[in-house]
């Protein structure tokens, strides 16, 4: 008869797989332009975040992004429909547990308005990749916490 304390090789599979879930923030990317898609993917896997899935427009971000269960959703401003408020809430509601980094392509007005609009946090696409990765790394010591 086999001892029920004794832990079982399933179960030391799915504590790995869970200890691996919190420890690599699962990642939404969301950017019509493949080329910067391409580059945020790169730079999230150098930080050891884990890109769970990507969309090229608005619709696809709200049918994937709620089964995907993501930590954190990079969504491009120039993506957002005519109304980022109602957009972002929408998203919200379909992904309440996620944090919420808008792209702005321009540091101006809409910085504020991303951040008004219910985005957690906002990052400059031109900043450099190095600025880059320090906000994404901020922005992930928040998740699970």
């Amino acid at each position: 008869m086999a001892d029920t304390n004794t832990p079982q090789p399933q179960d030391a599979i799915d504590e790995l797989v869970s200890y691996y879930e919190t420890m690599m923030p699962r990642v939404y990317i969301a950017d019509a332009k493949p080329e910067e898609r391409s580059a945020l993917r790169l730079l999230l896997l150098d930080l050891s975040m884990d890109v769970i899935g990507e969309a090229a427009d608005w619709a696809t971000t709200l049918a994937q992004a709620p089964v995907s269960r993501t930590d954190m959703l990079l969504v491009d401003w120039d993506l957002l429909p005519n109304s980022p408020t109602v957009a972002l809430d929408e998203l919200r509601t379909a992904c309440p547990a996620a944090l919420v980094i808008v792209l702005i392509s321009h540091l101006d007005a809409r910085q504020q308005a991303a951040l008004s609009s219910g985005a957690d946090a906002f990052i400059s696409k031109g900043e450099t990749p190095d600025r880059v990765a320090e906000r994404l790394r901020s922005v992930a010591a928040s998740v699970r916490t």
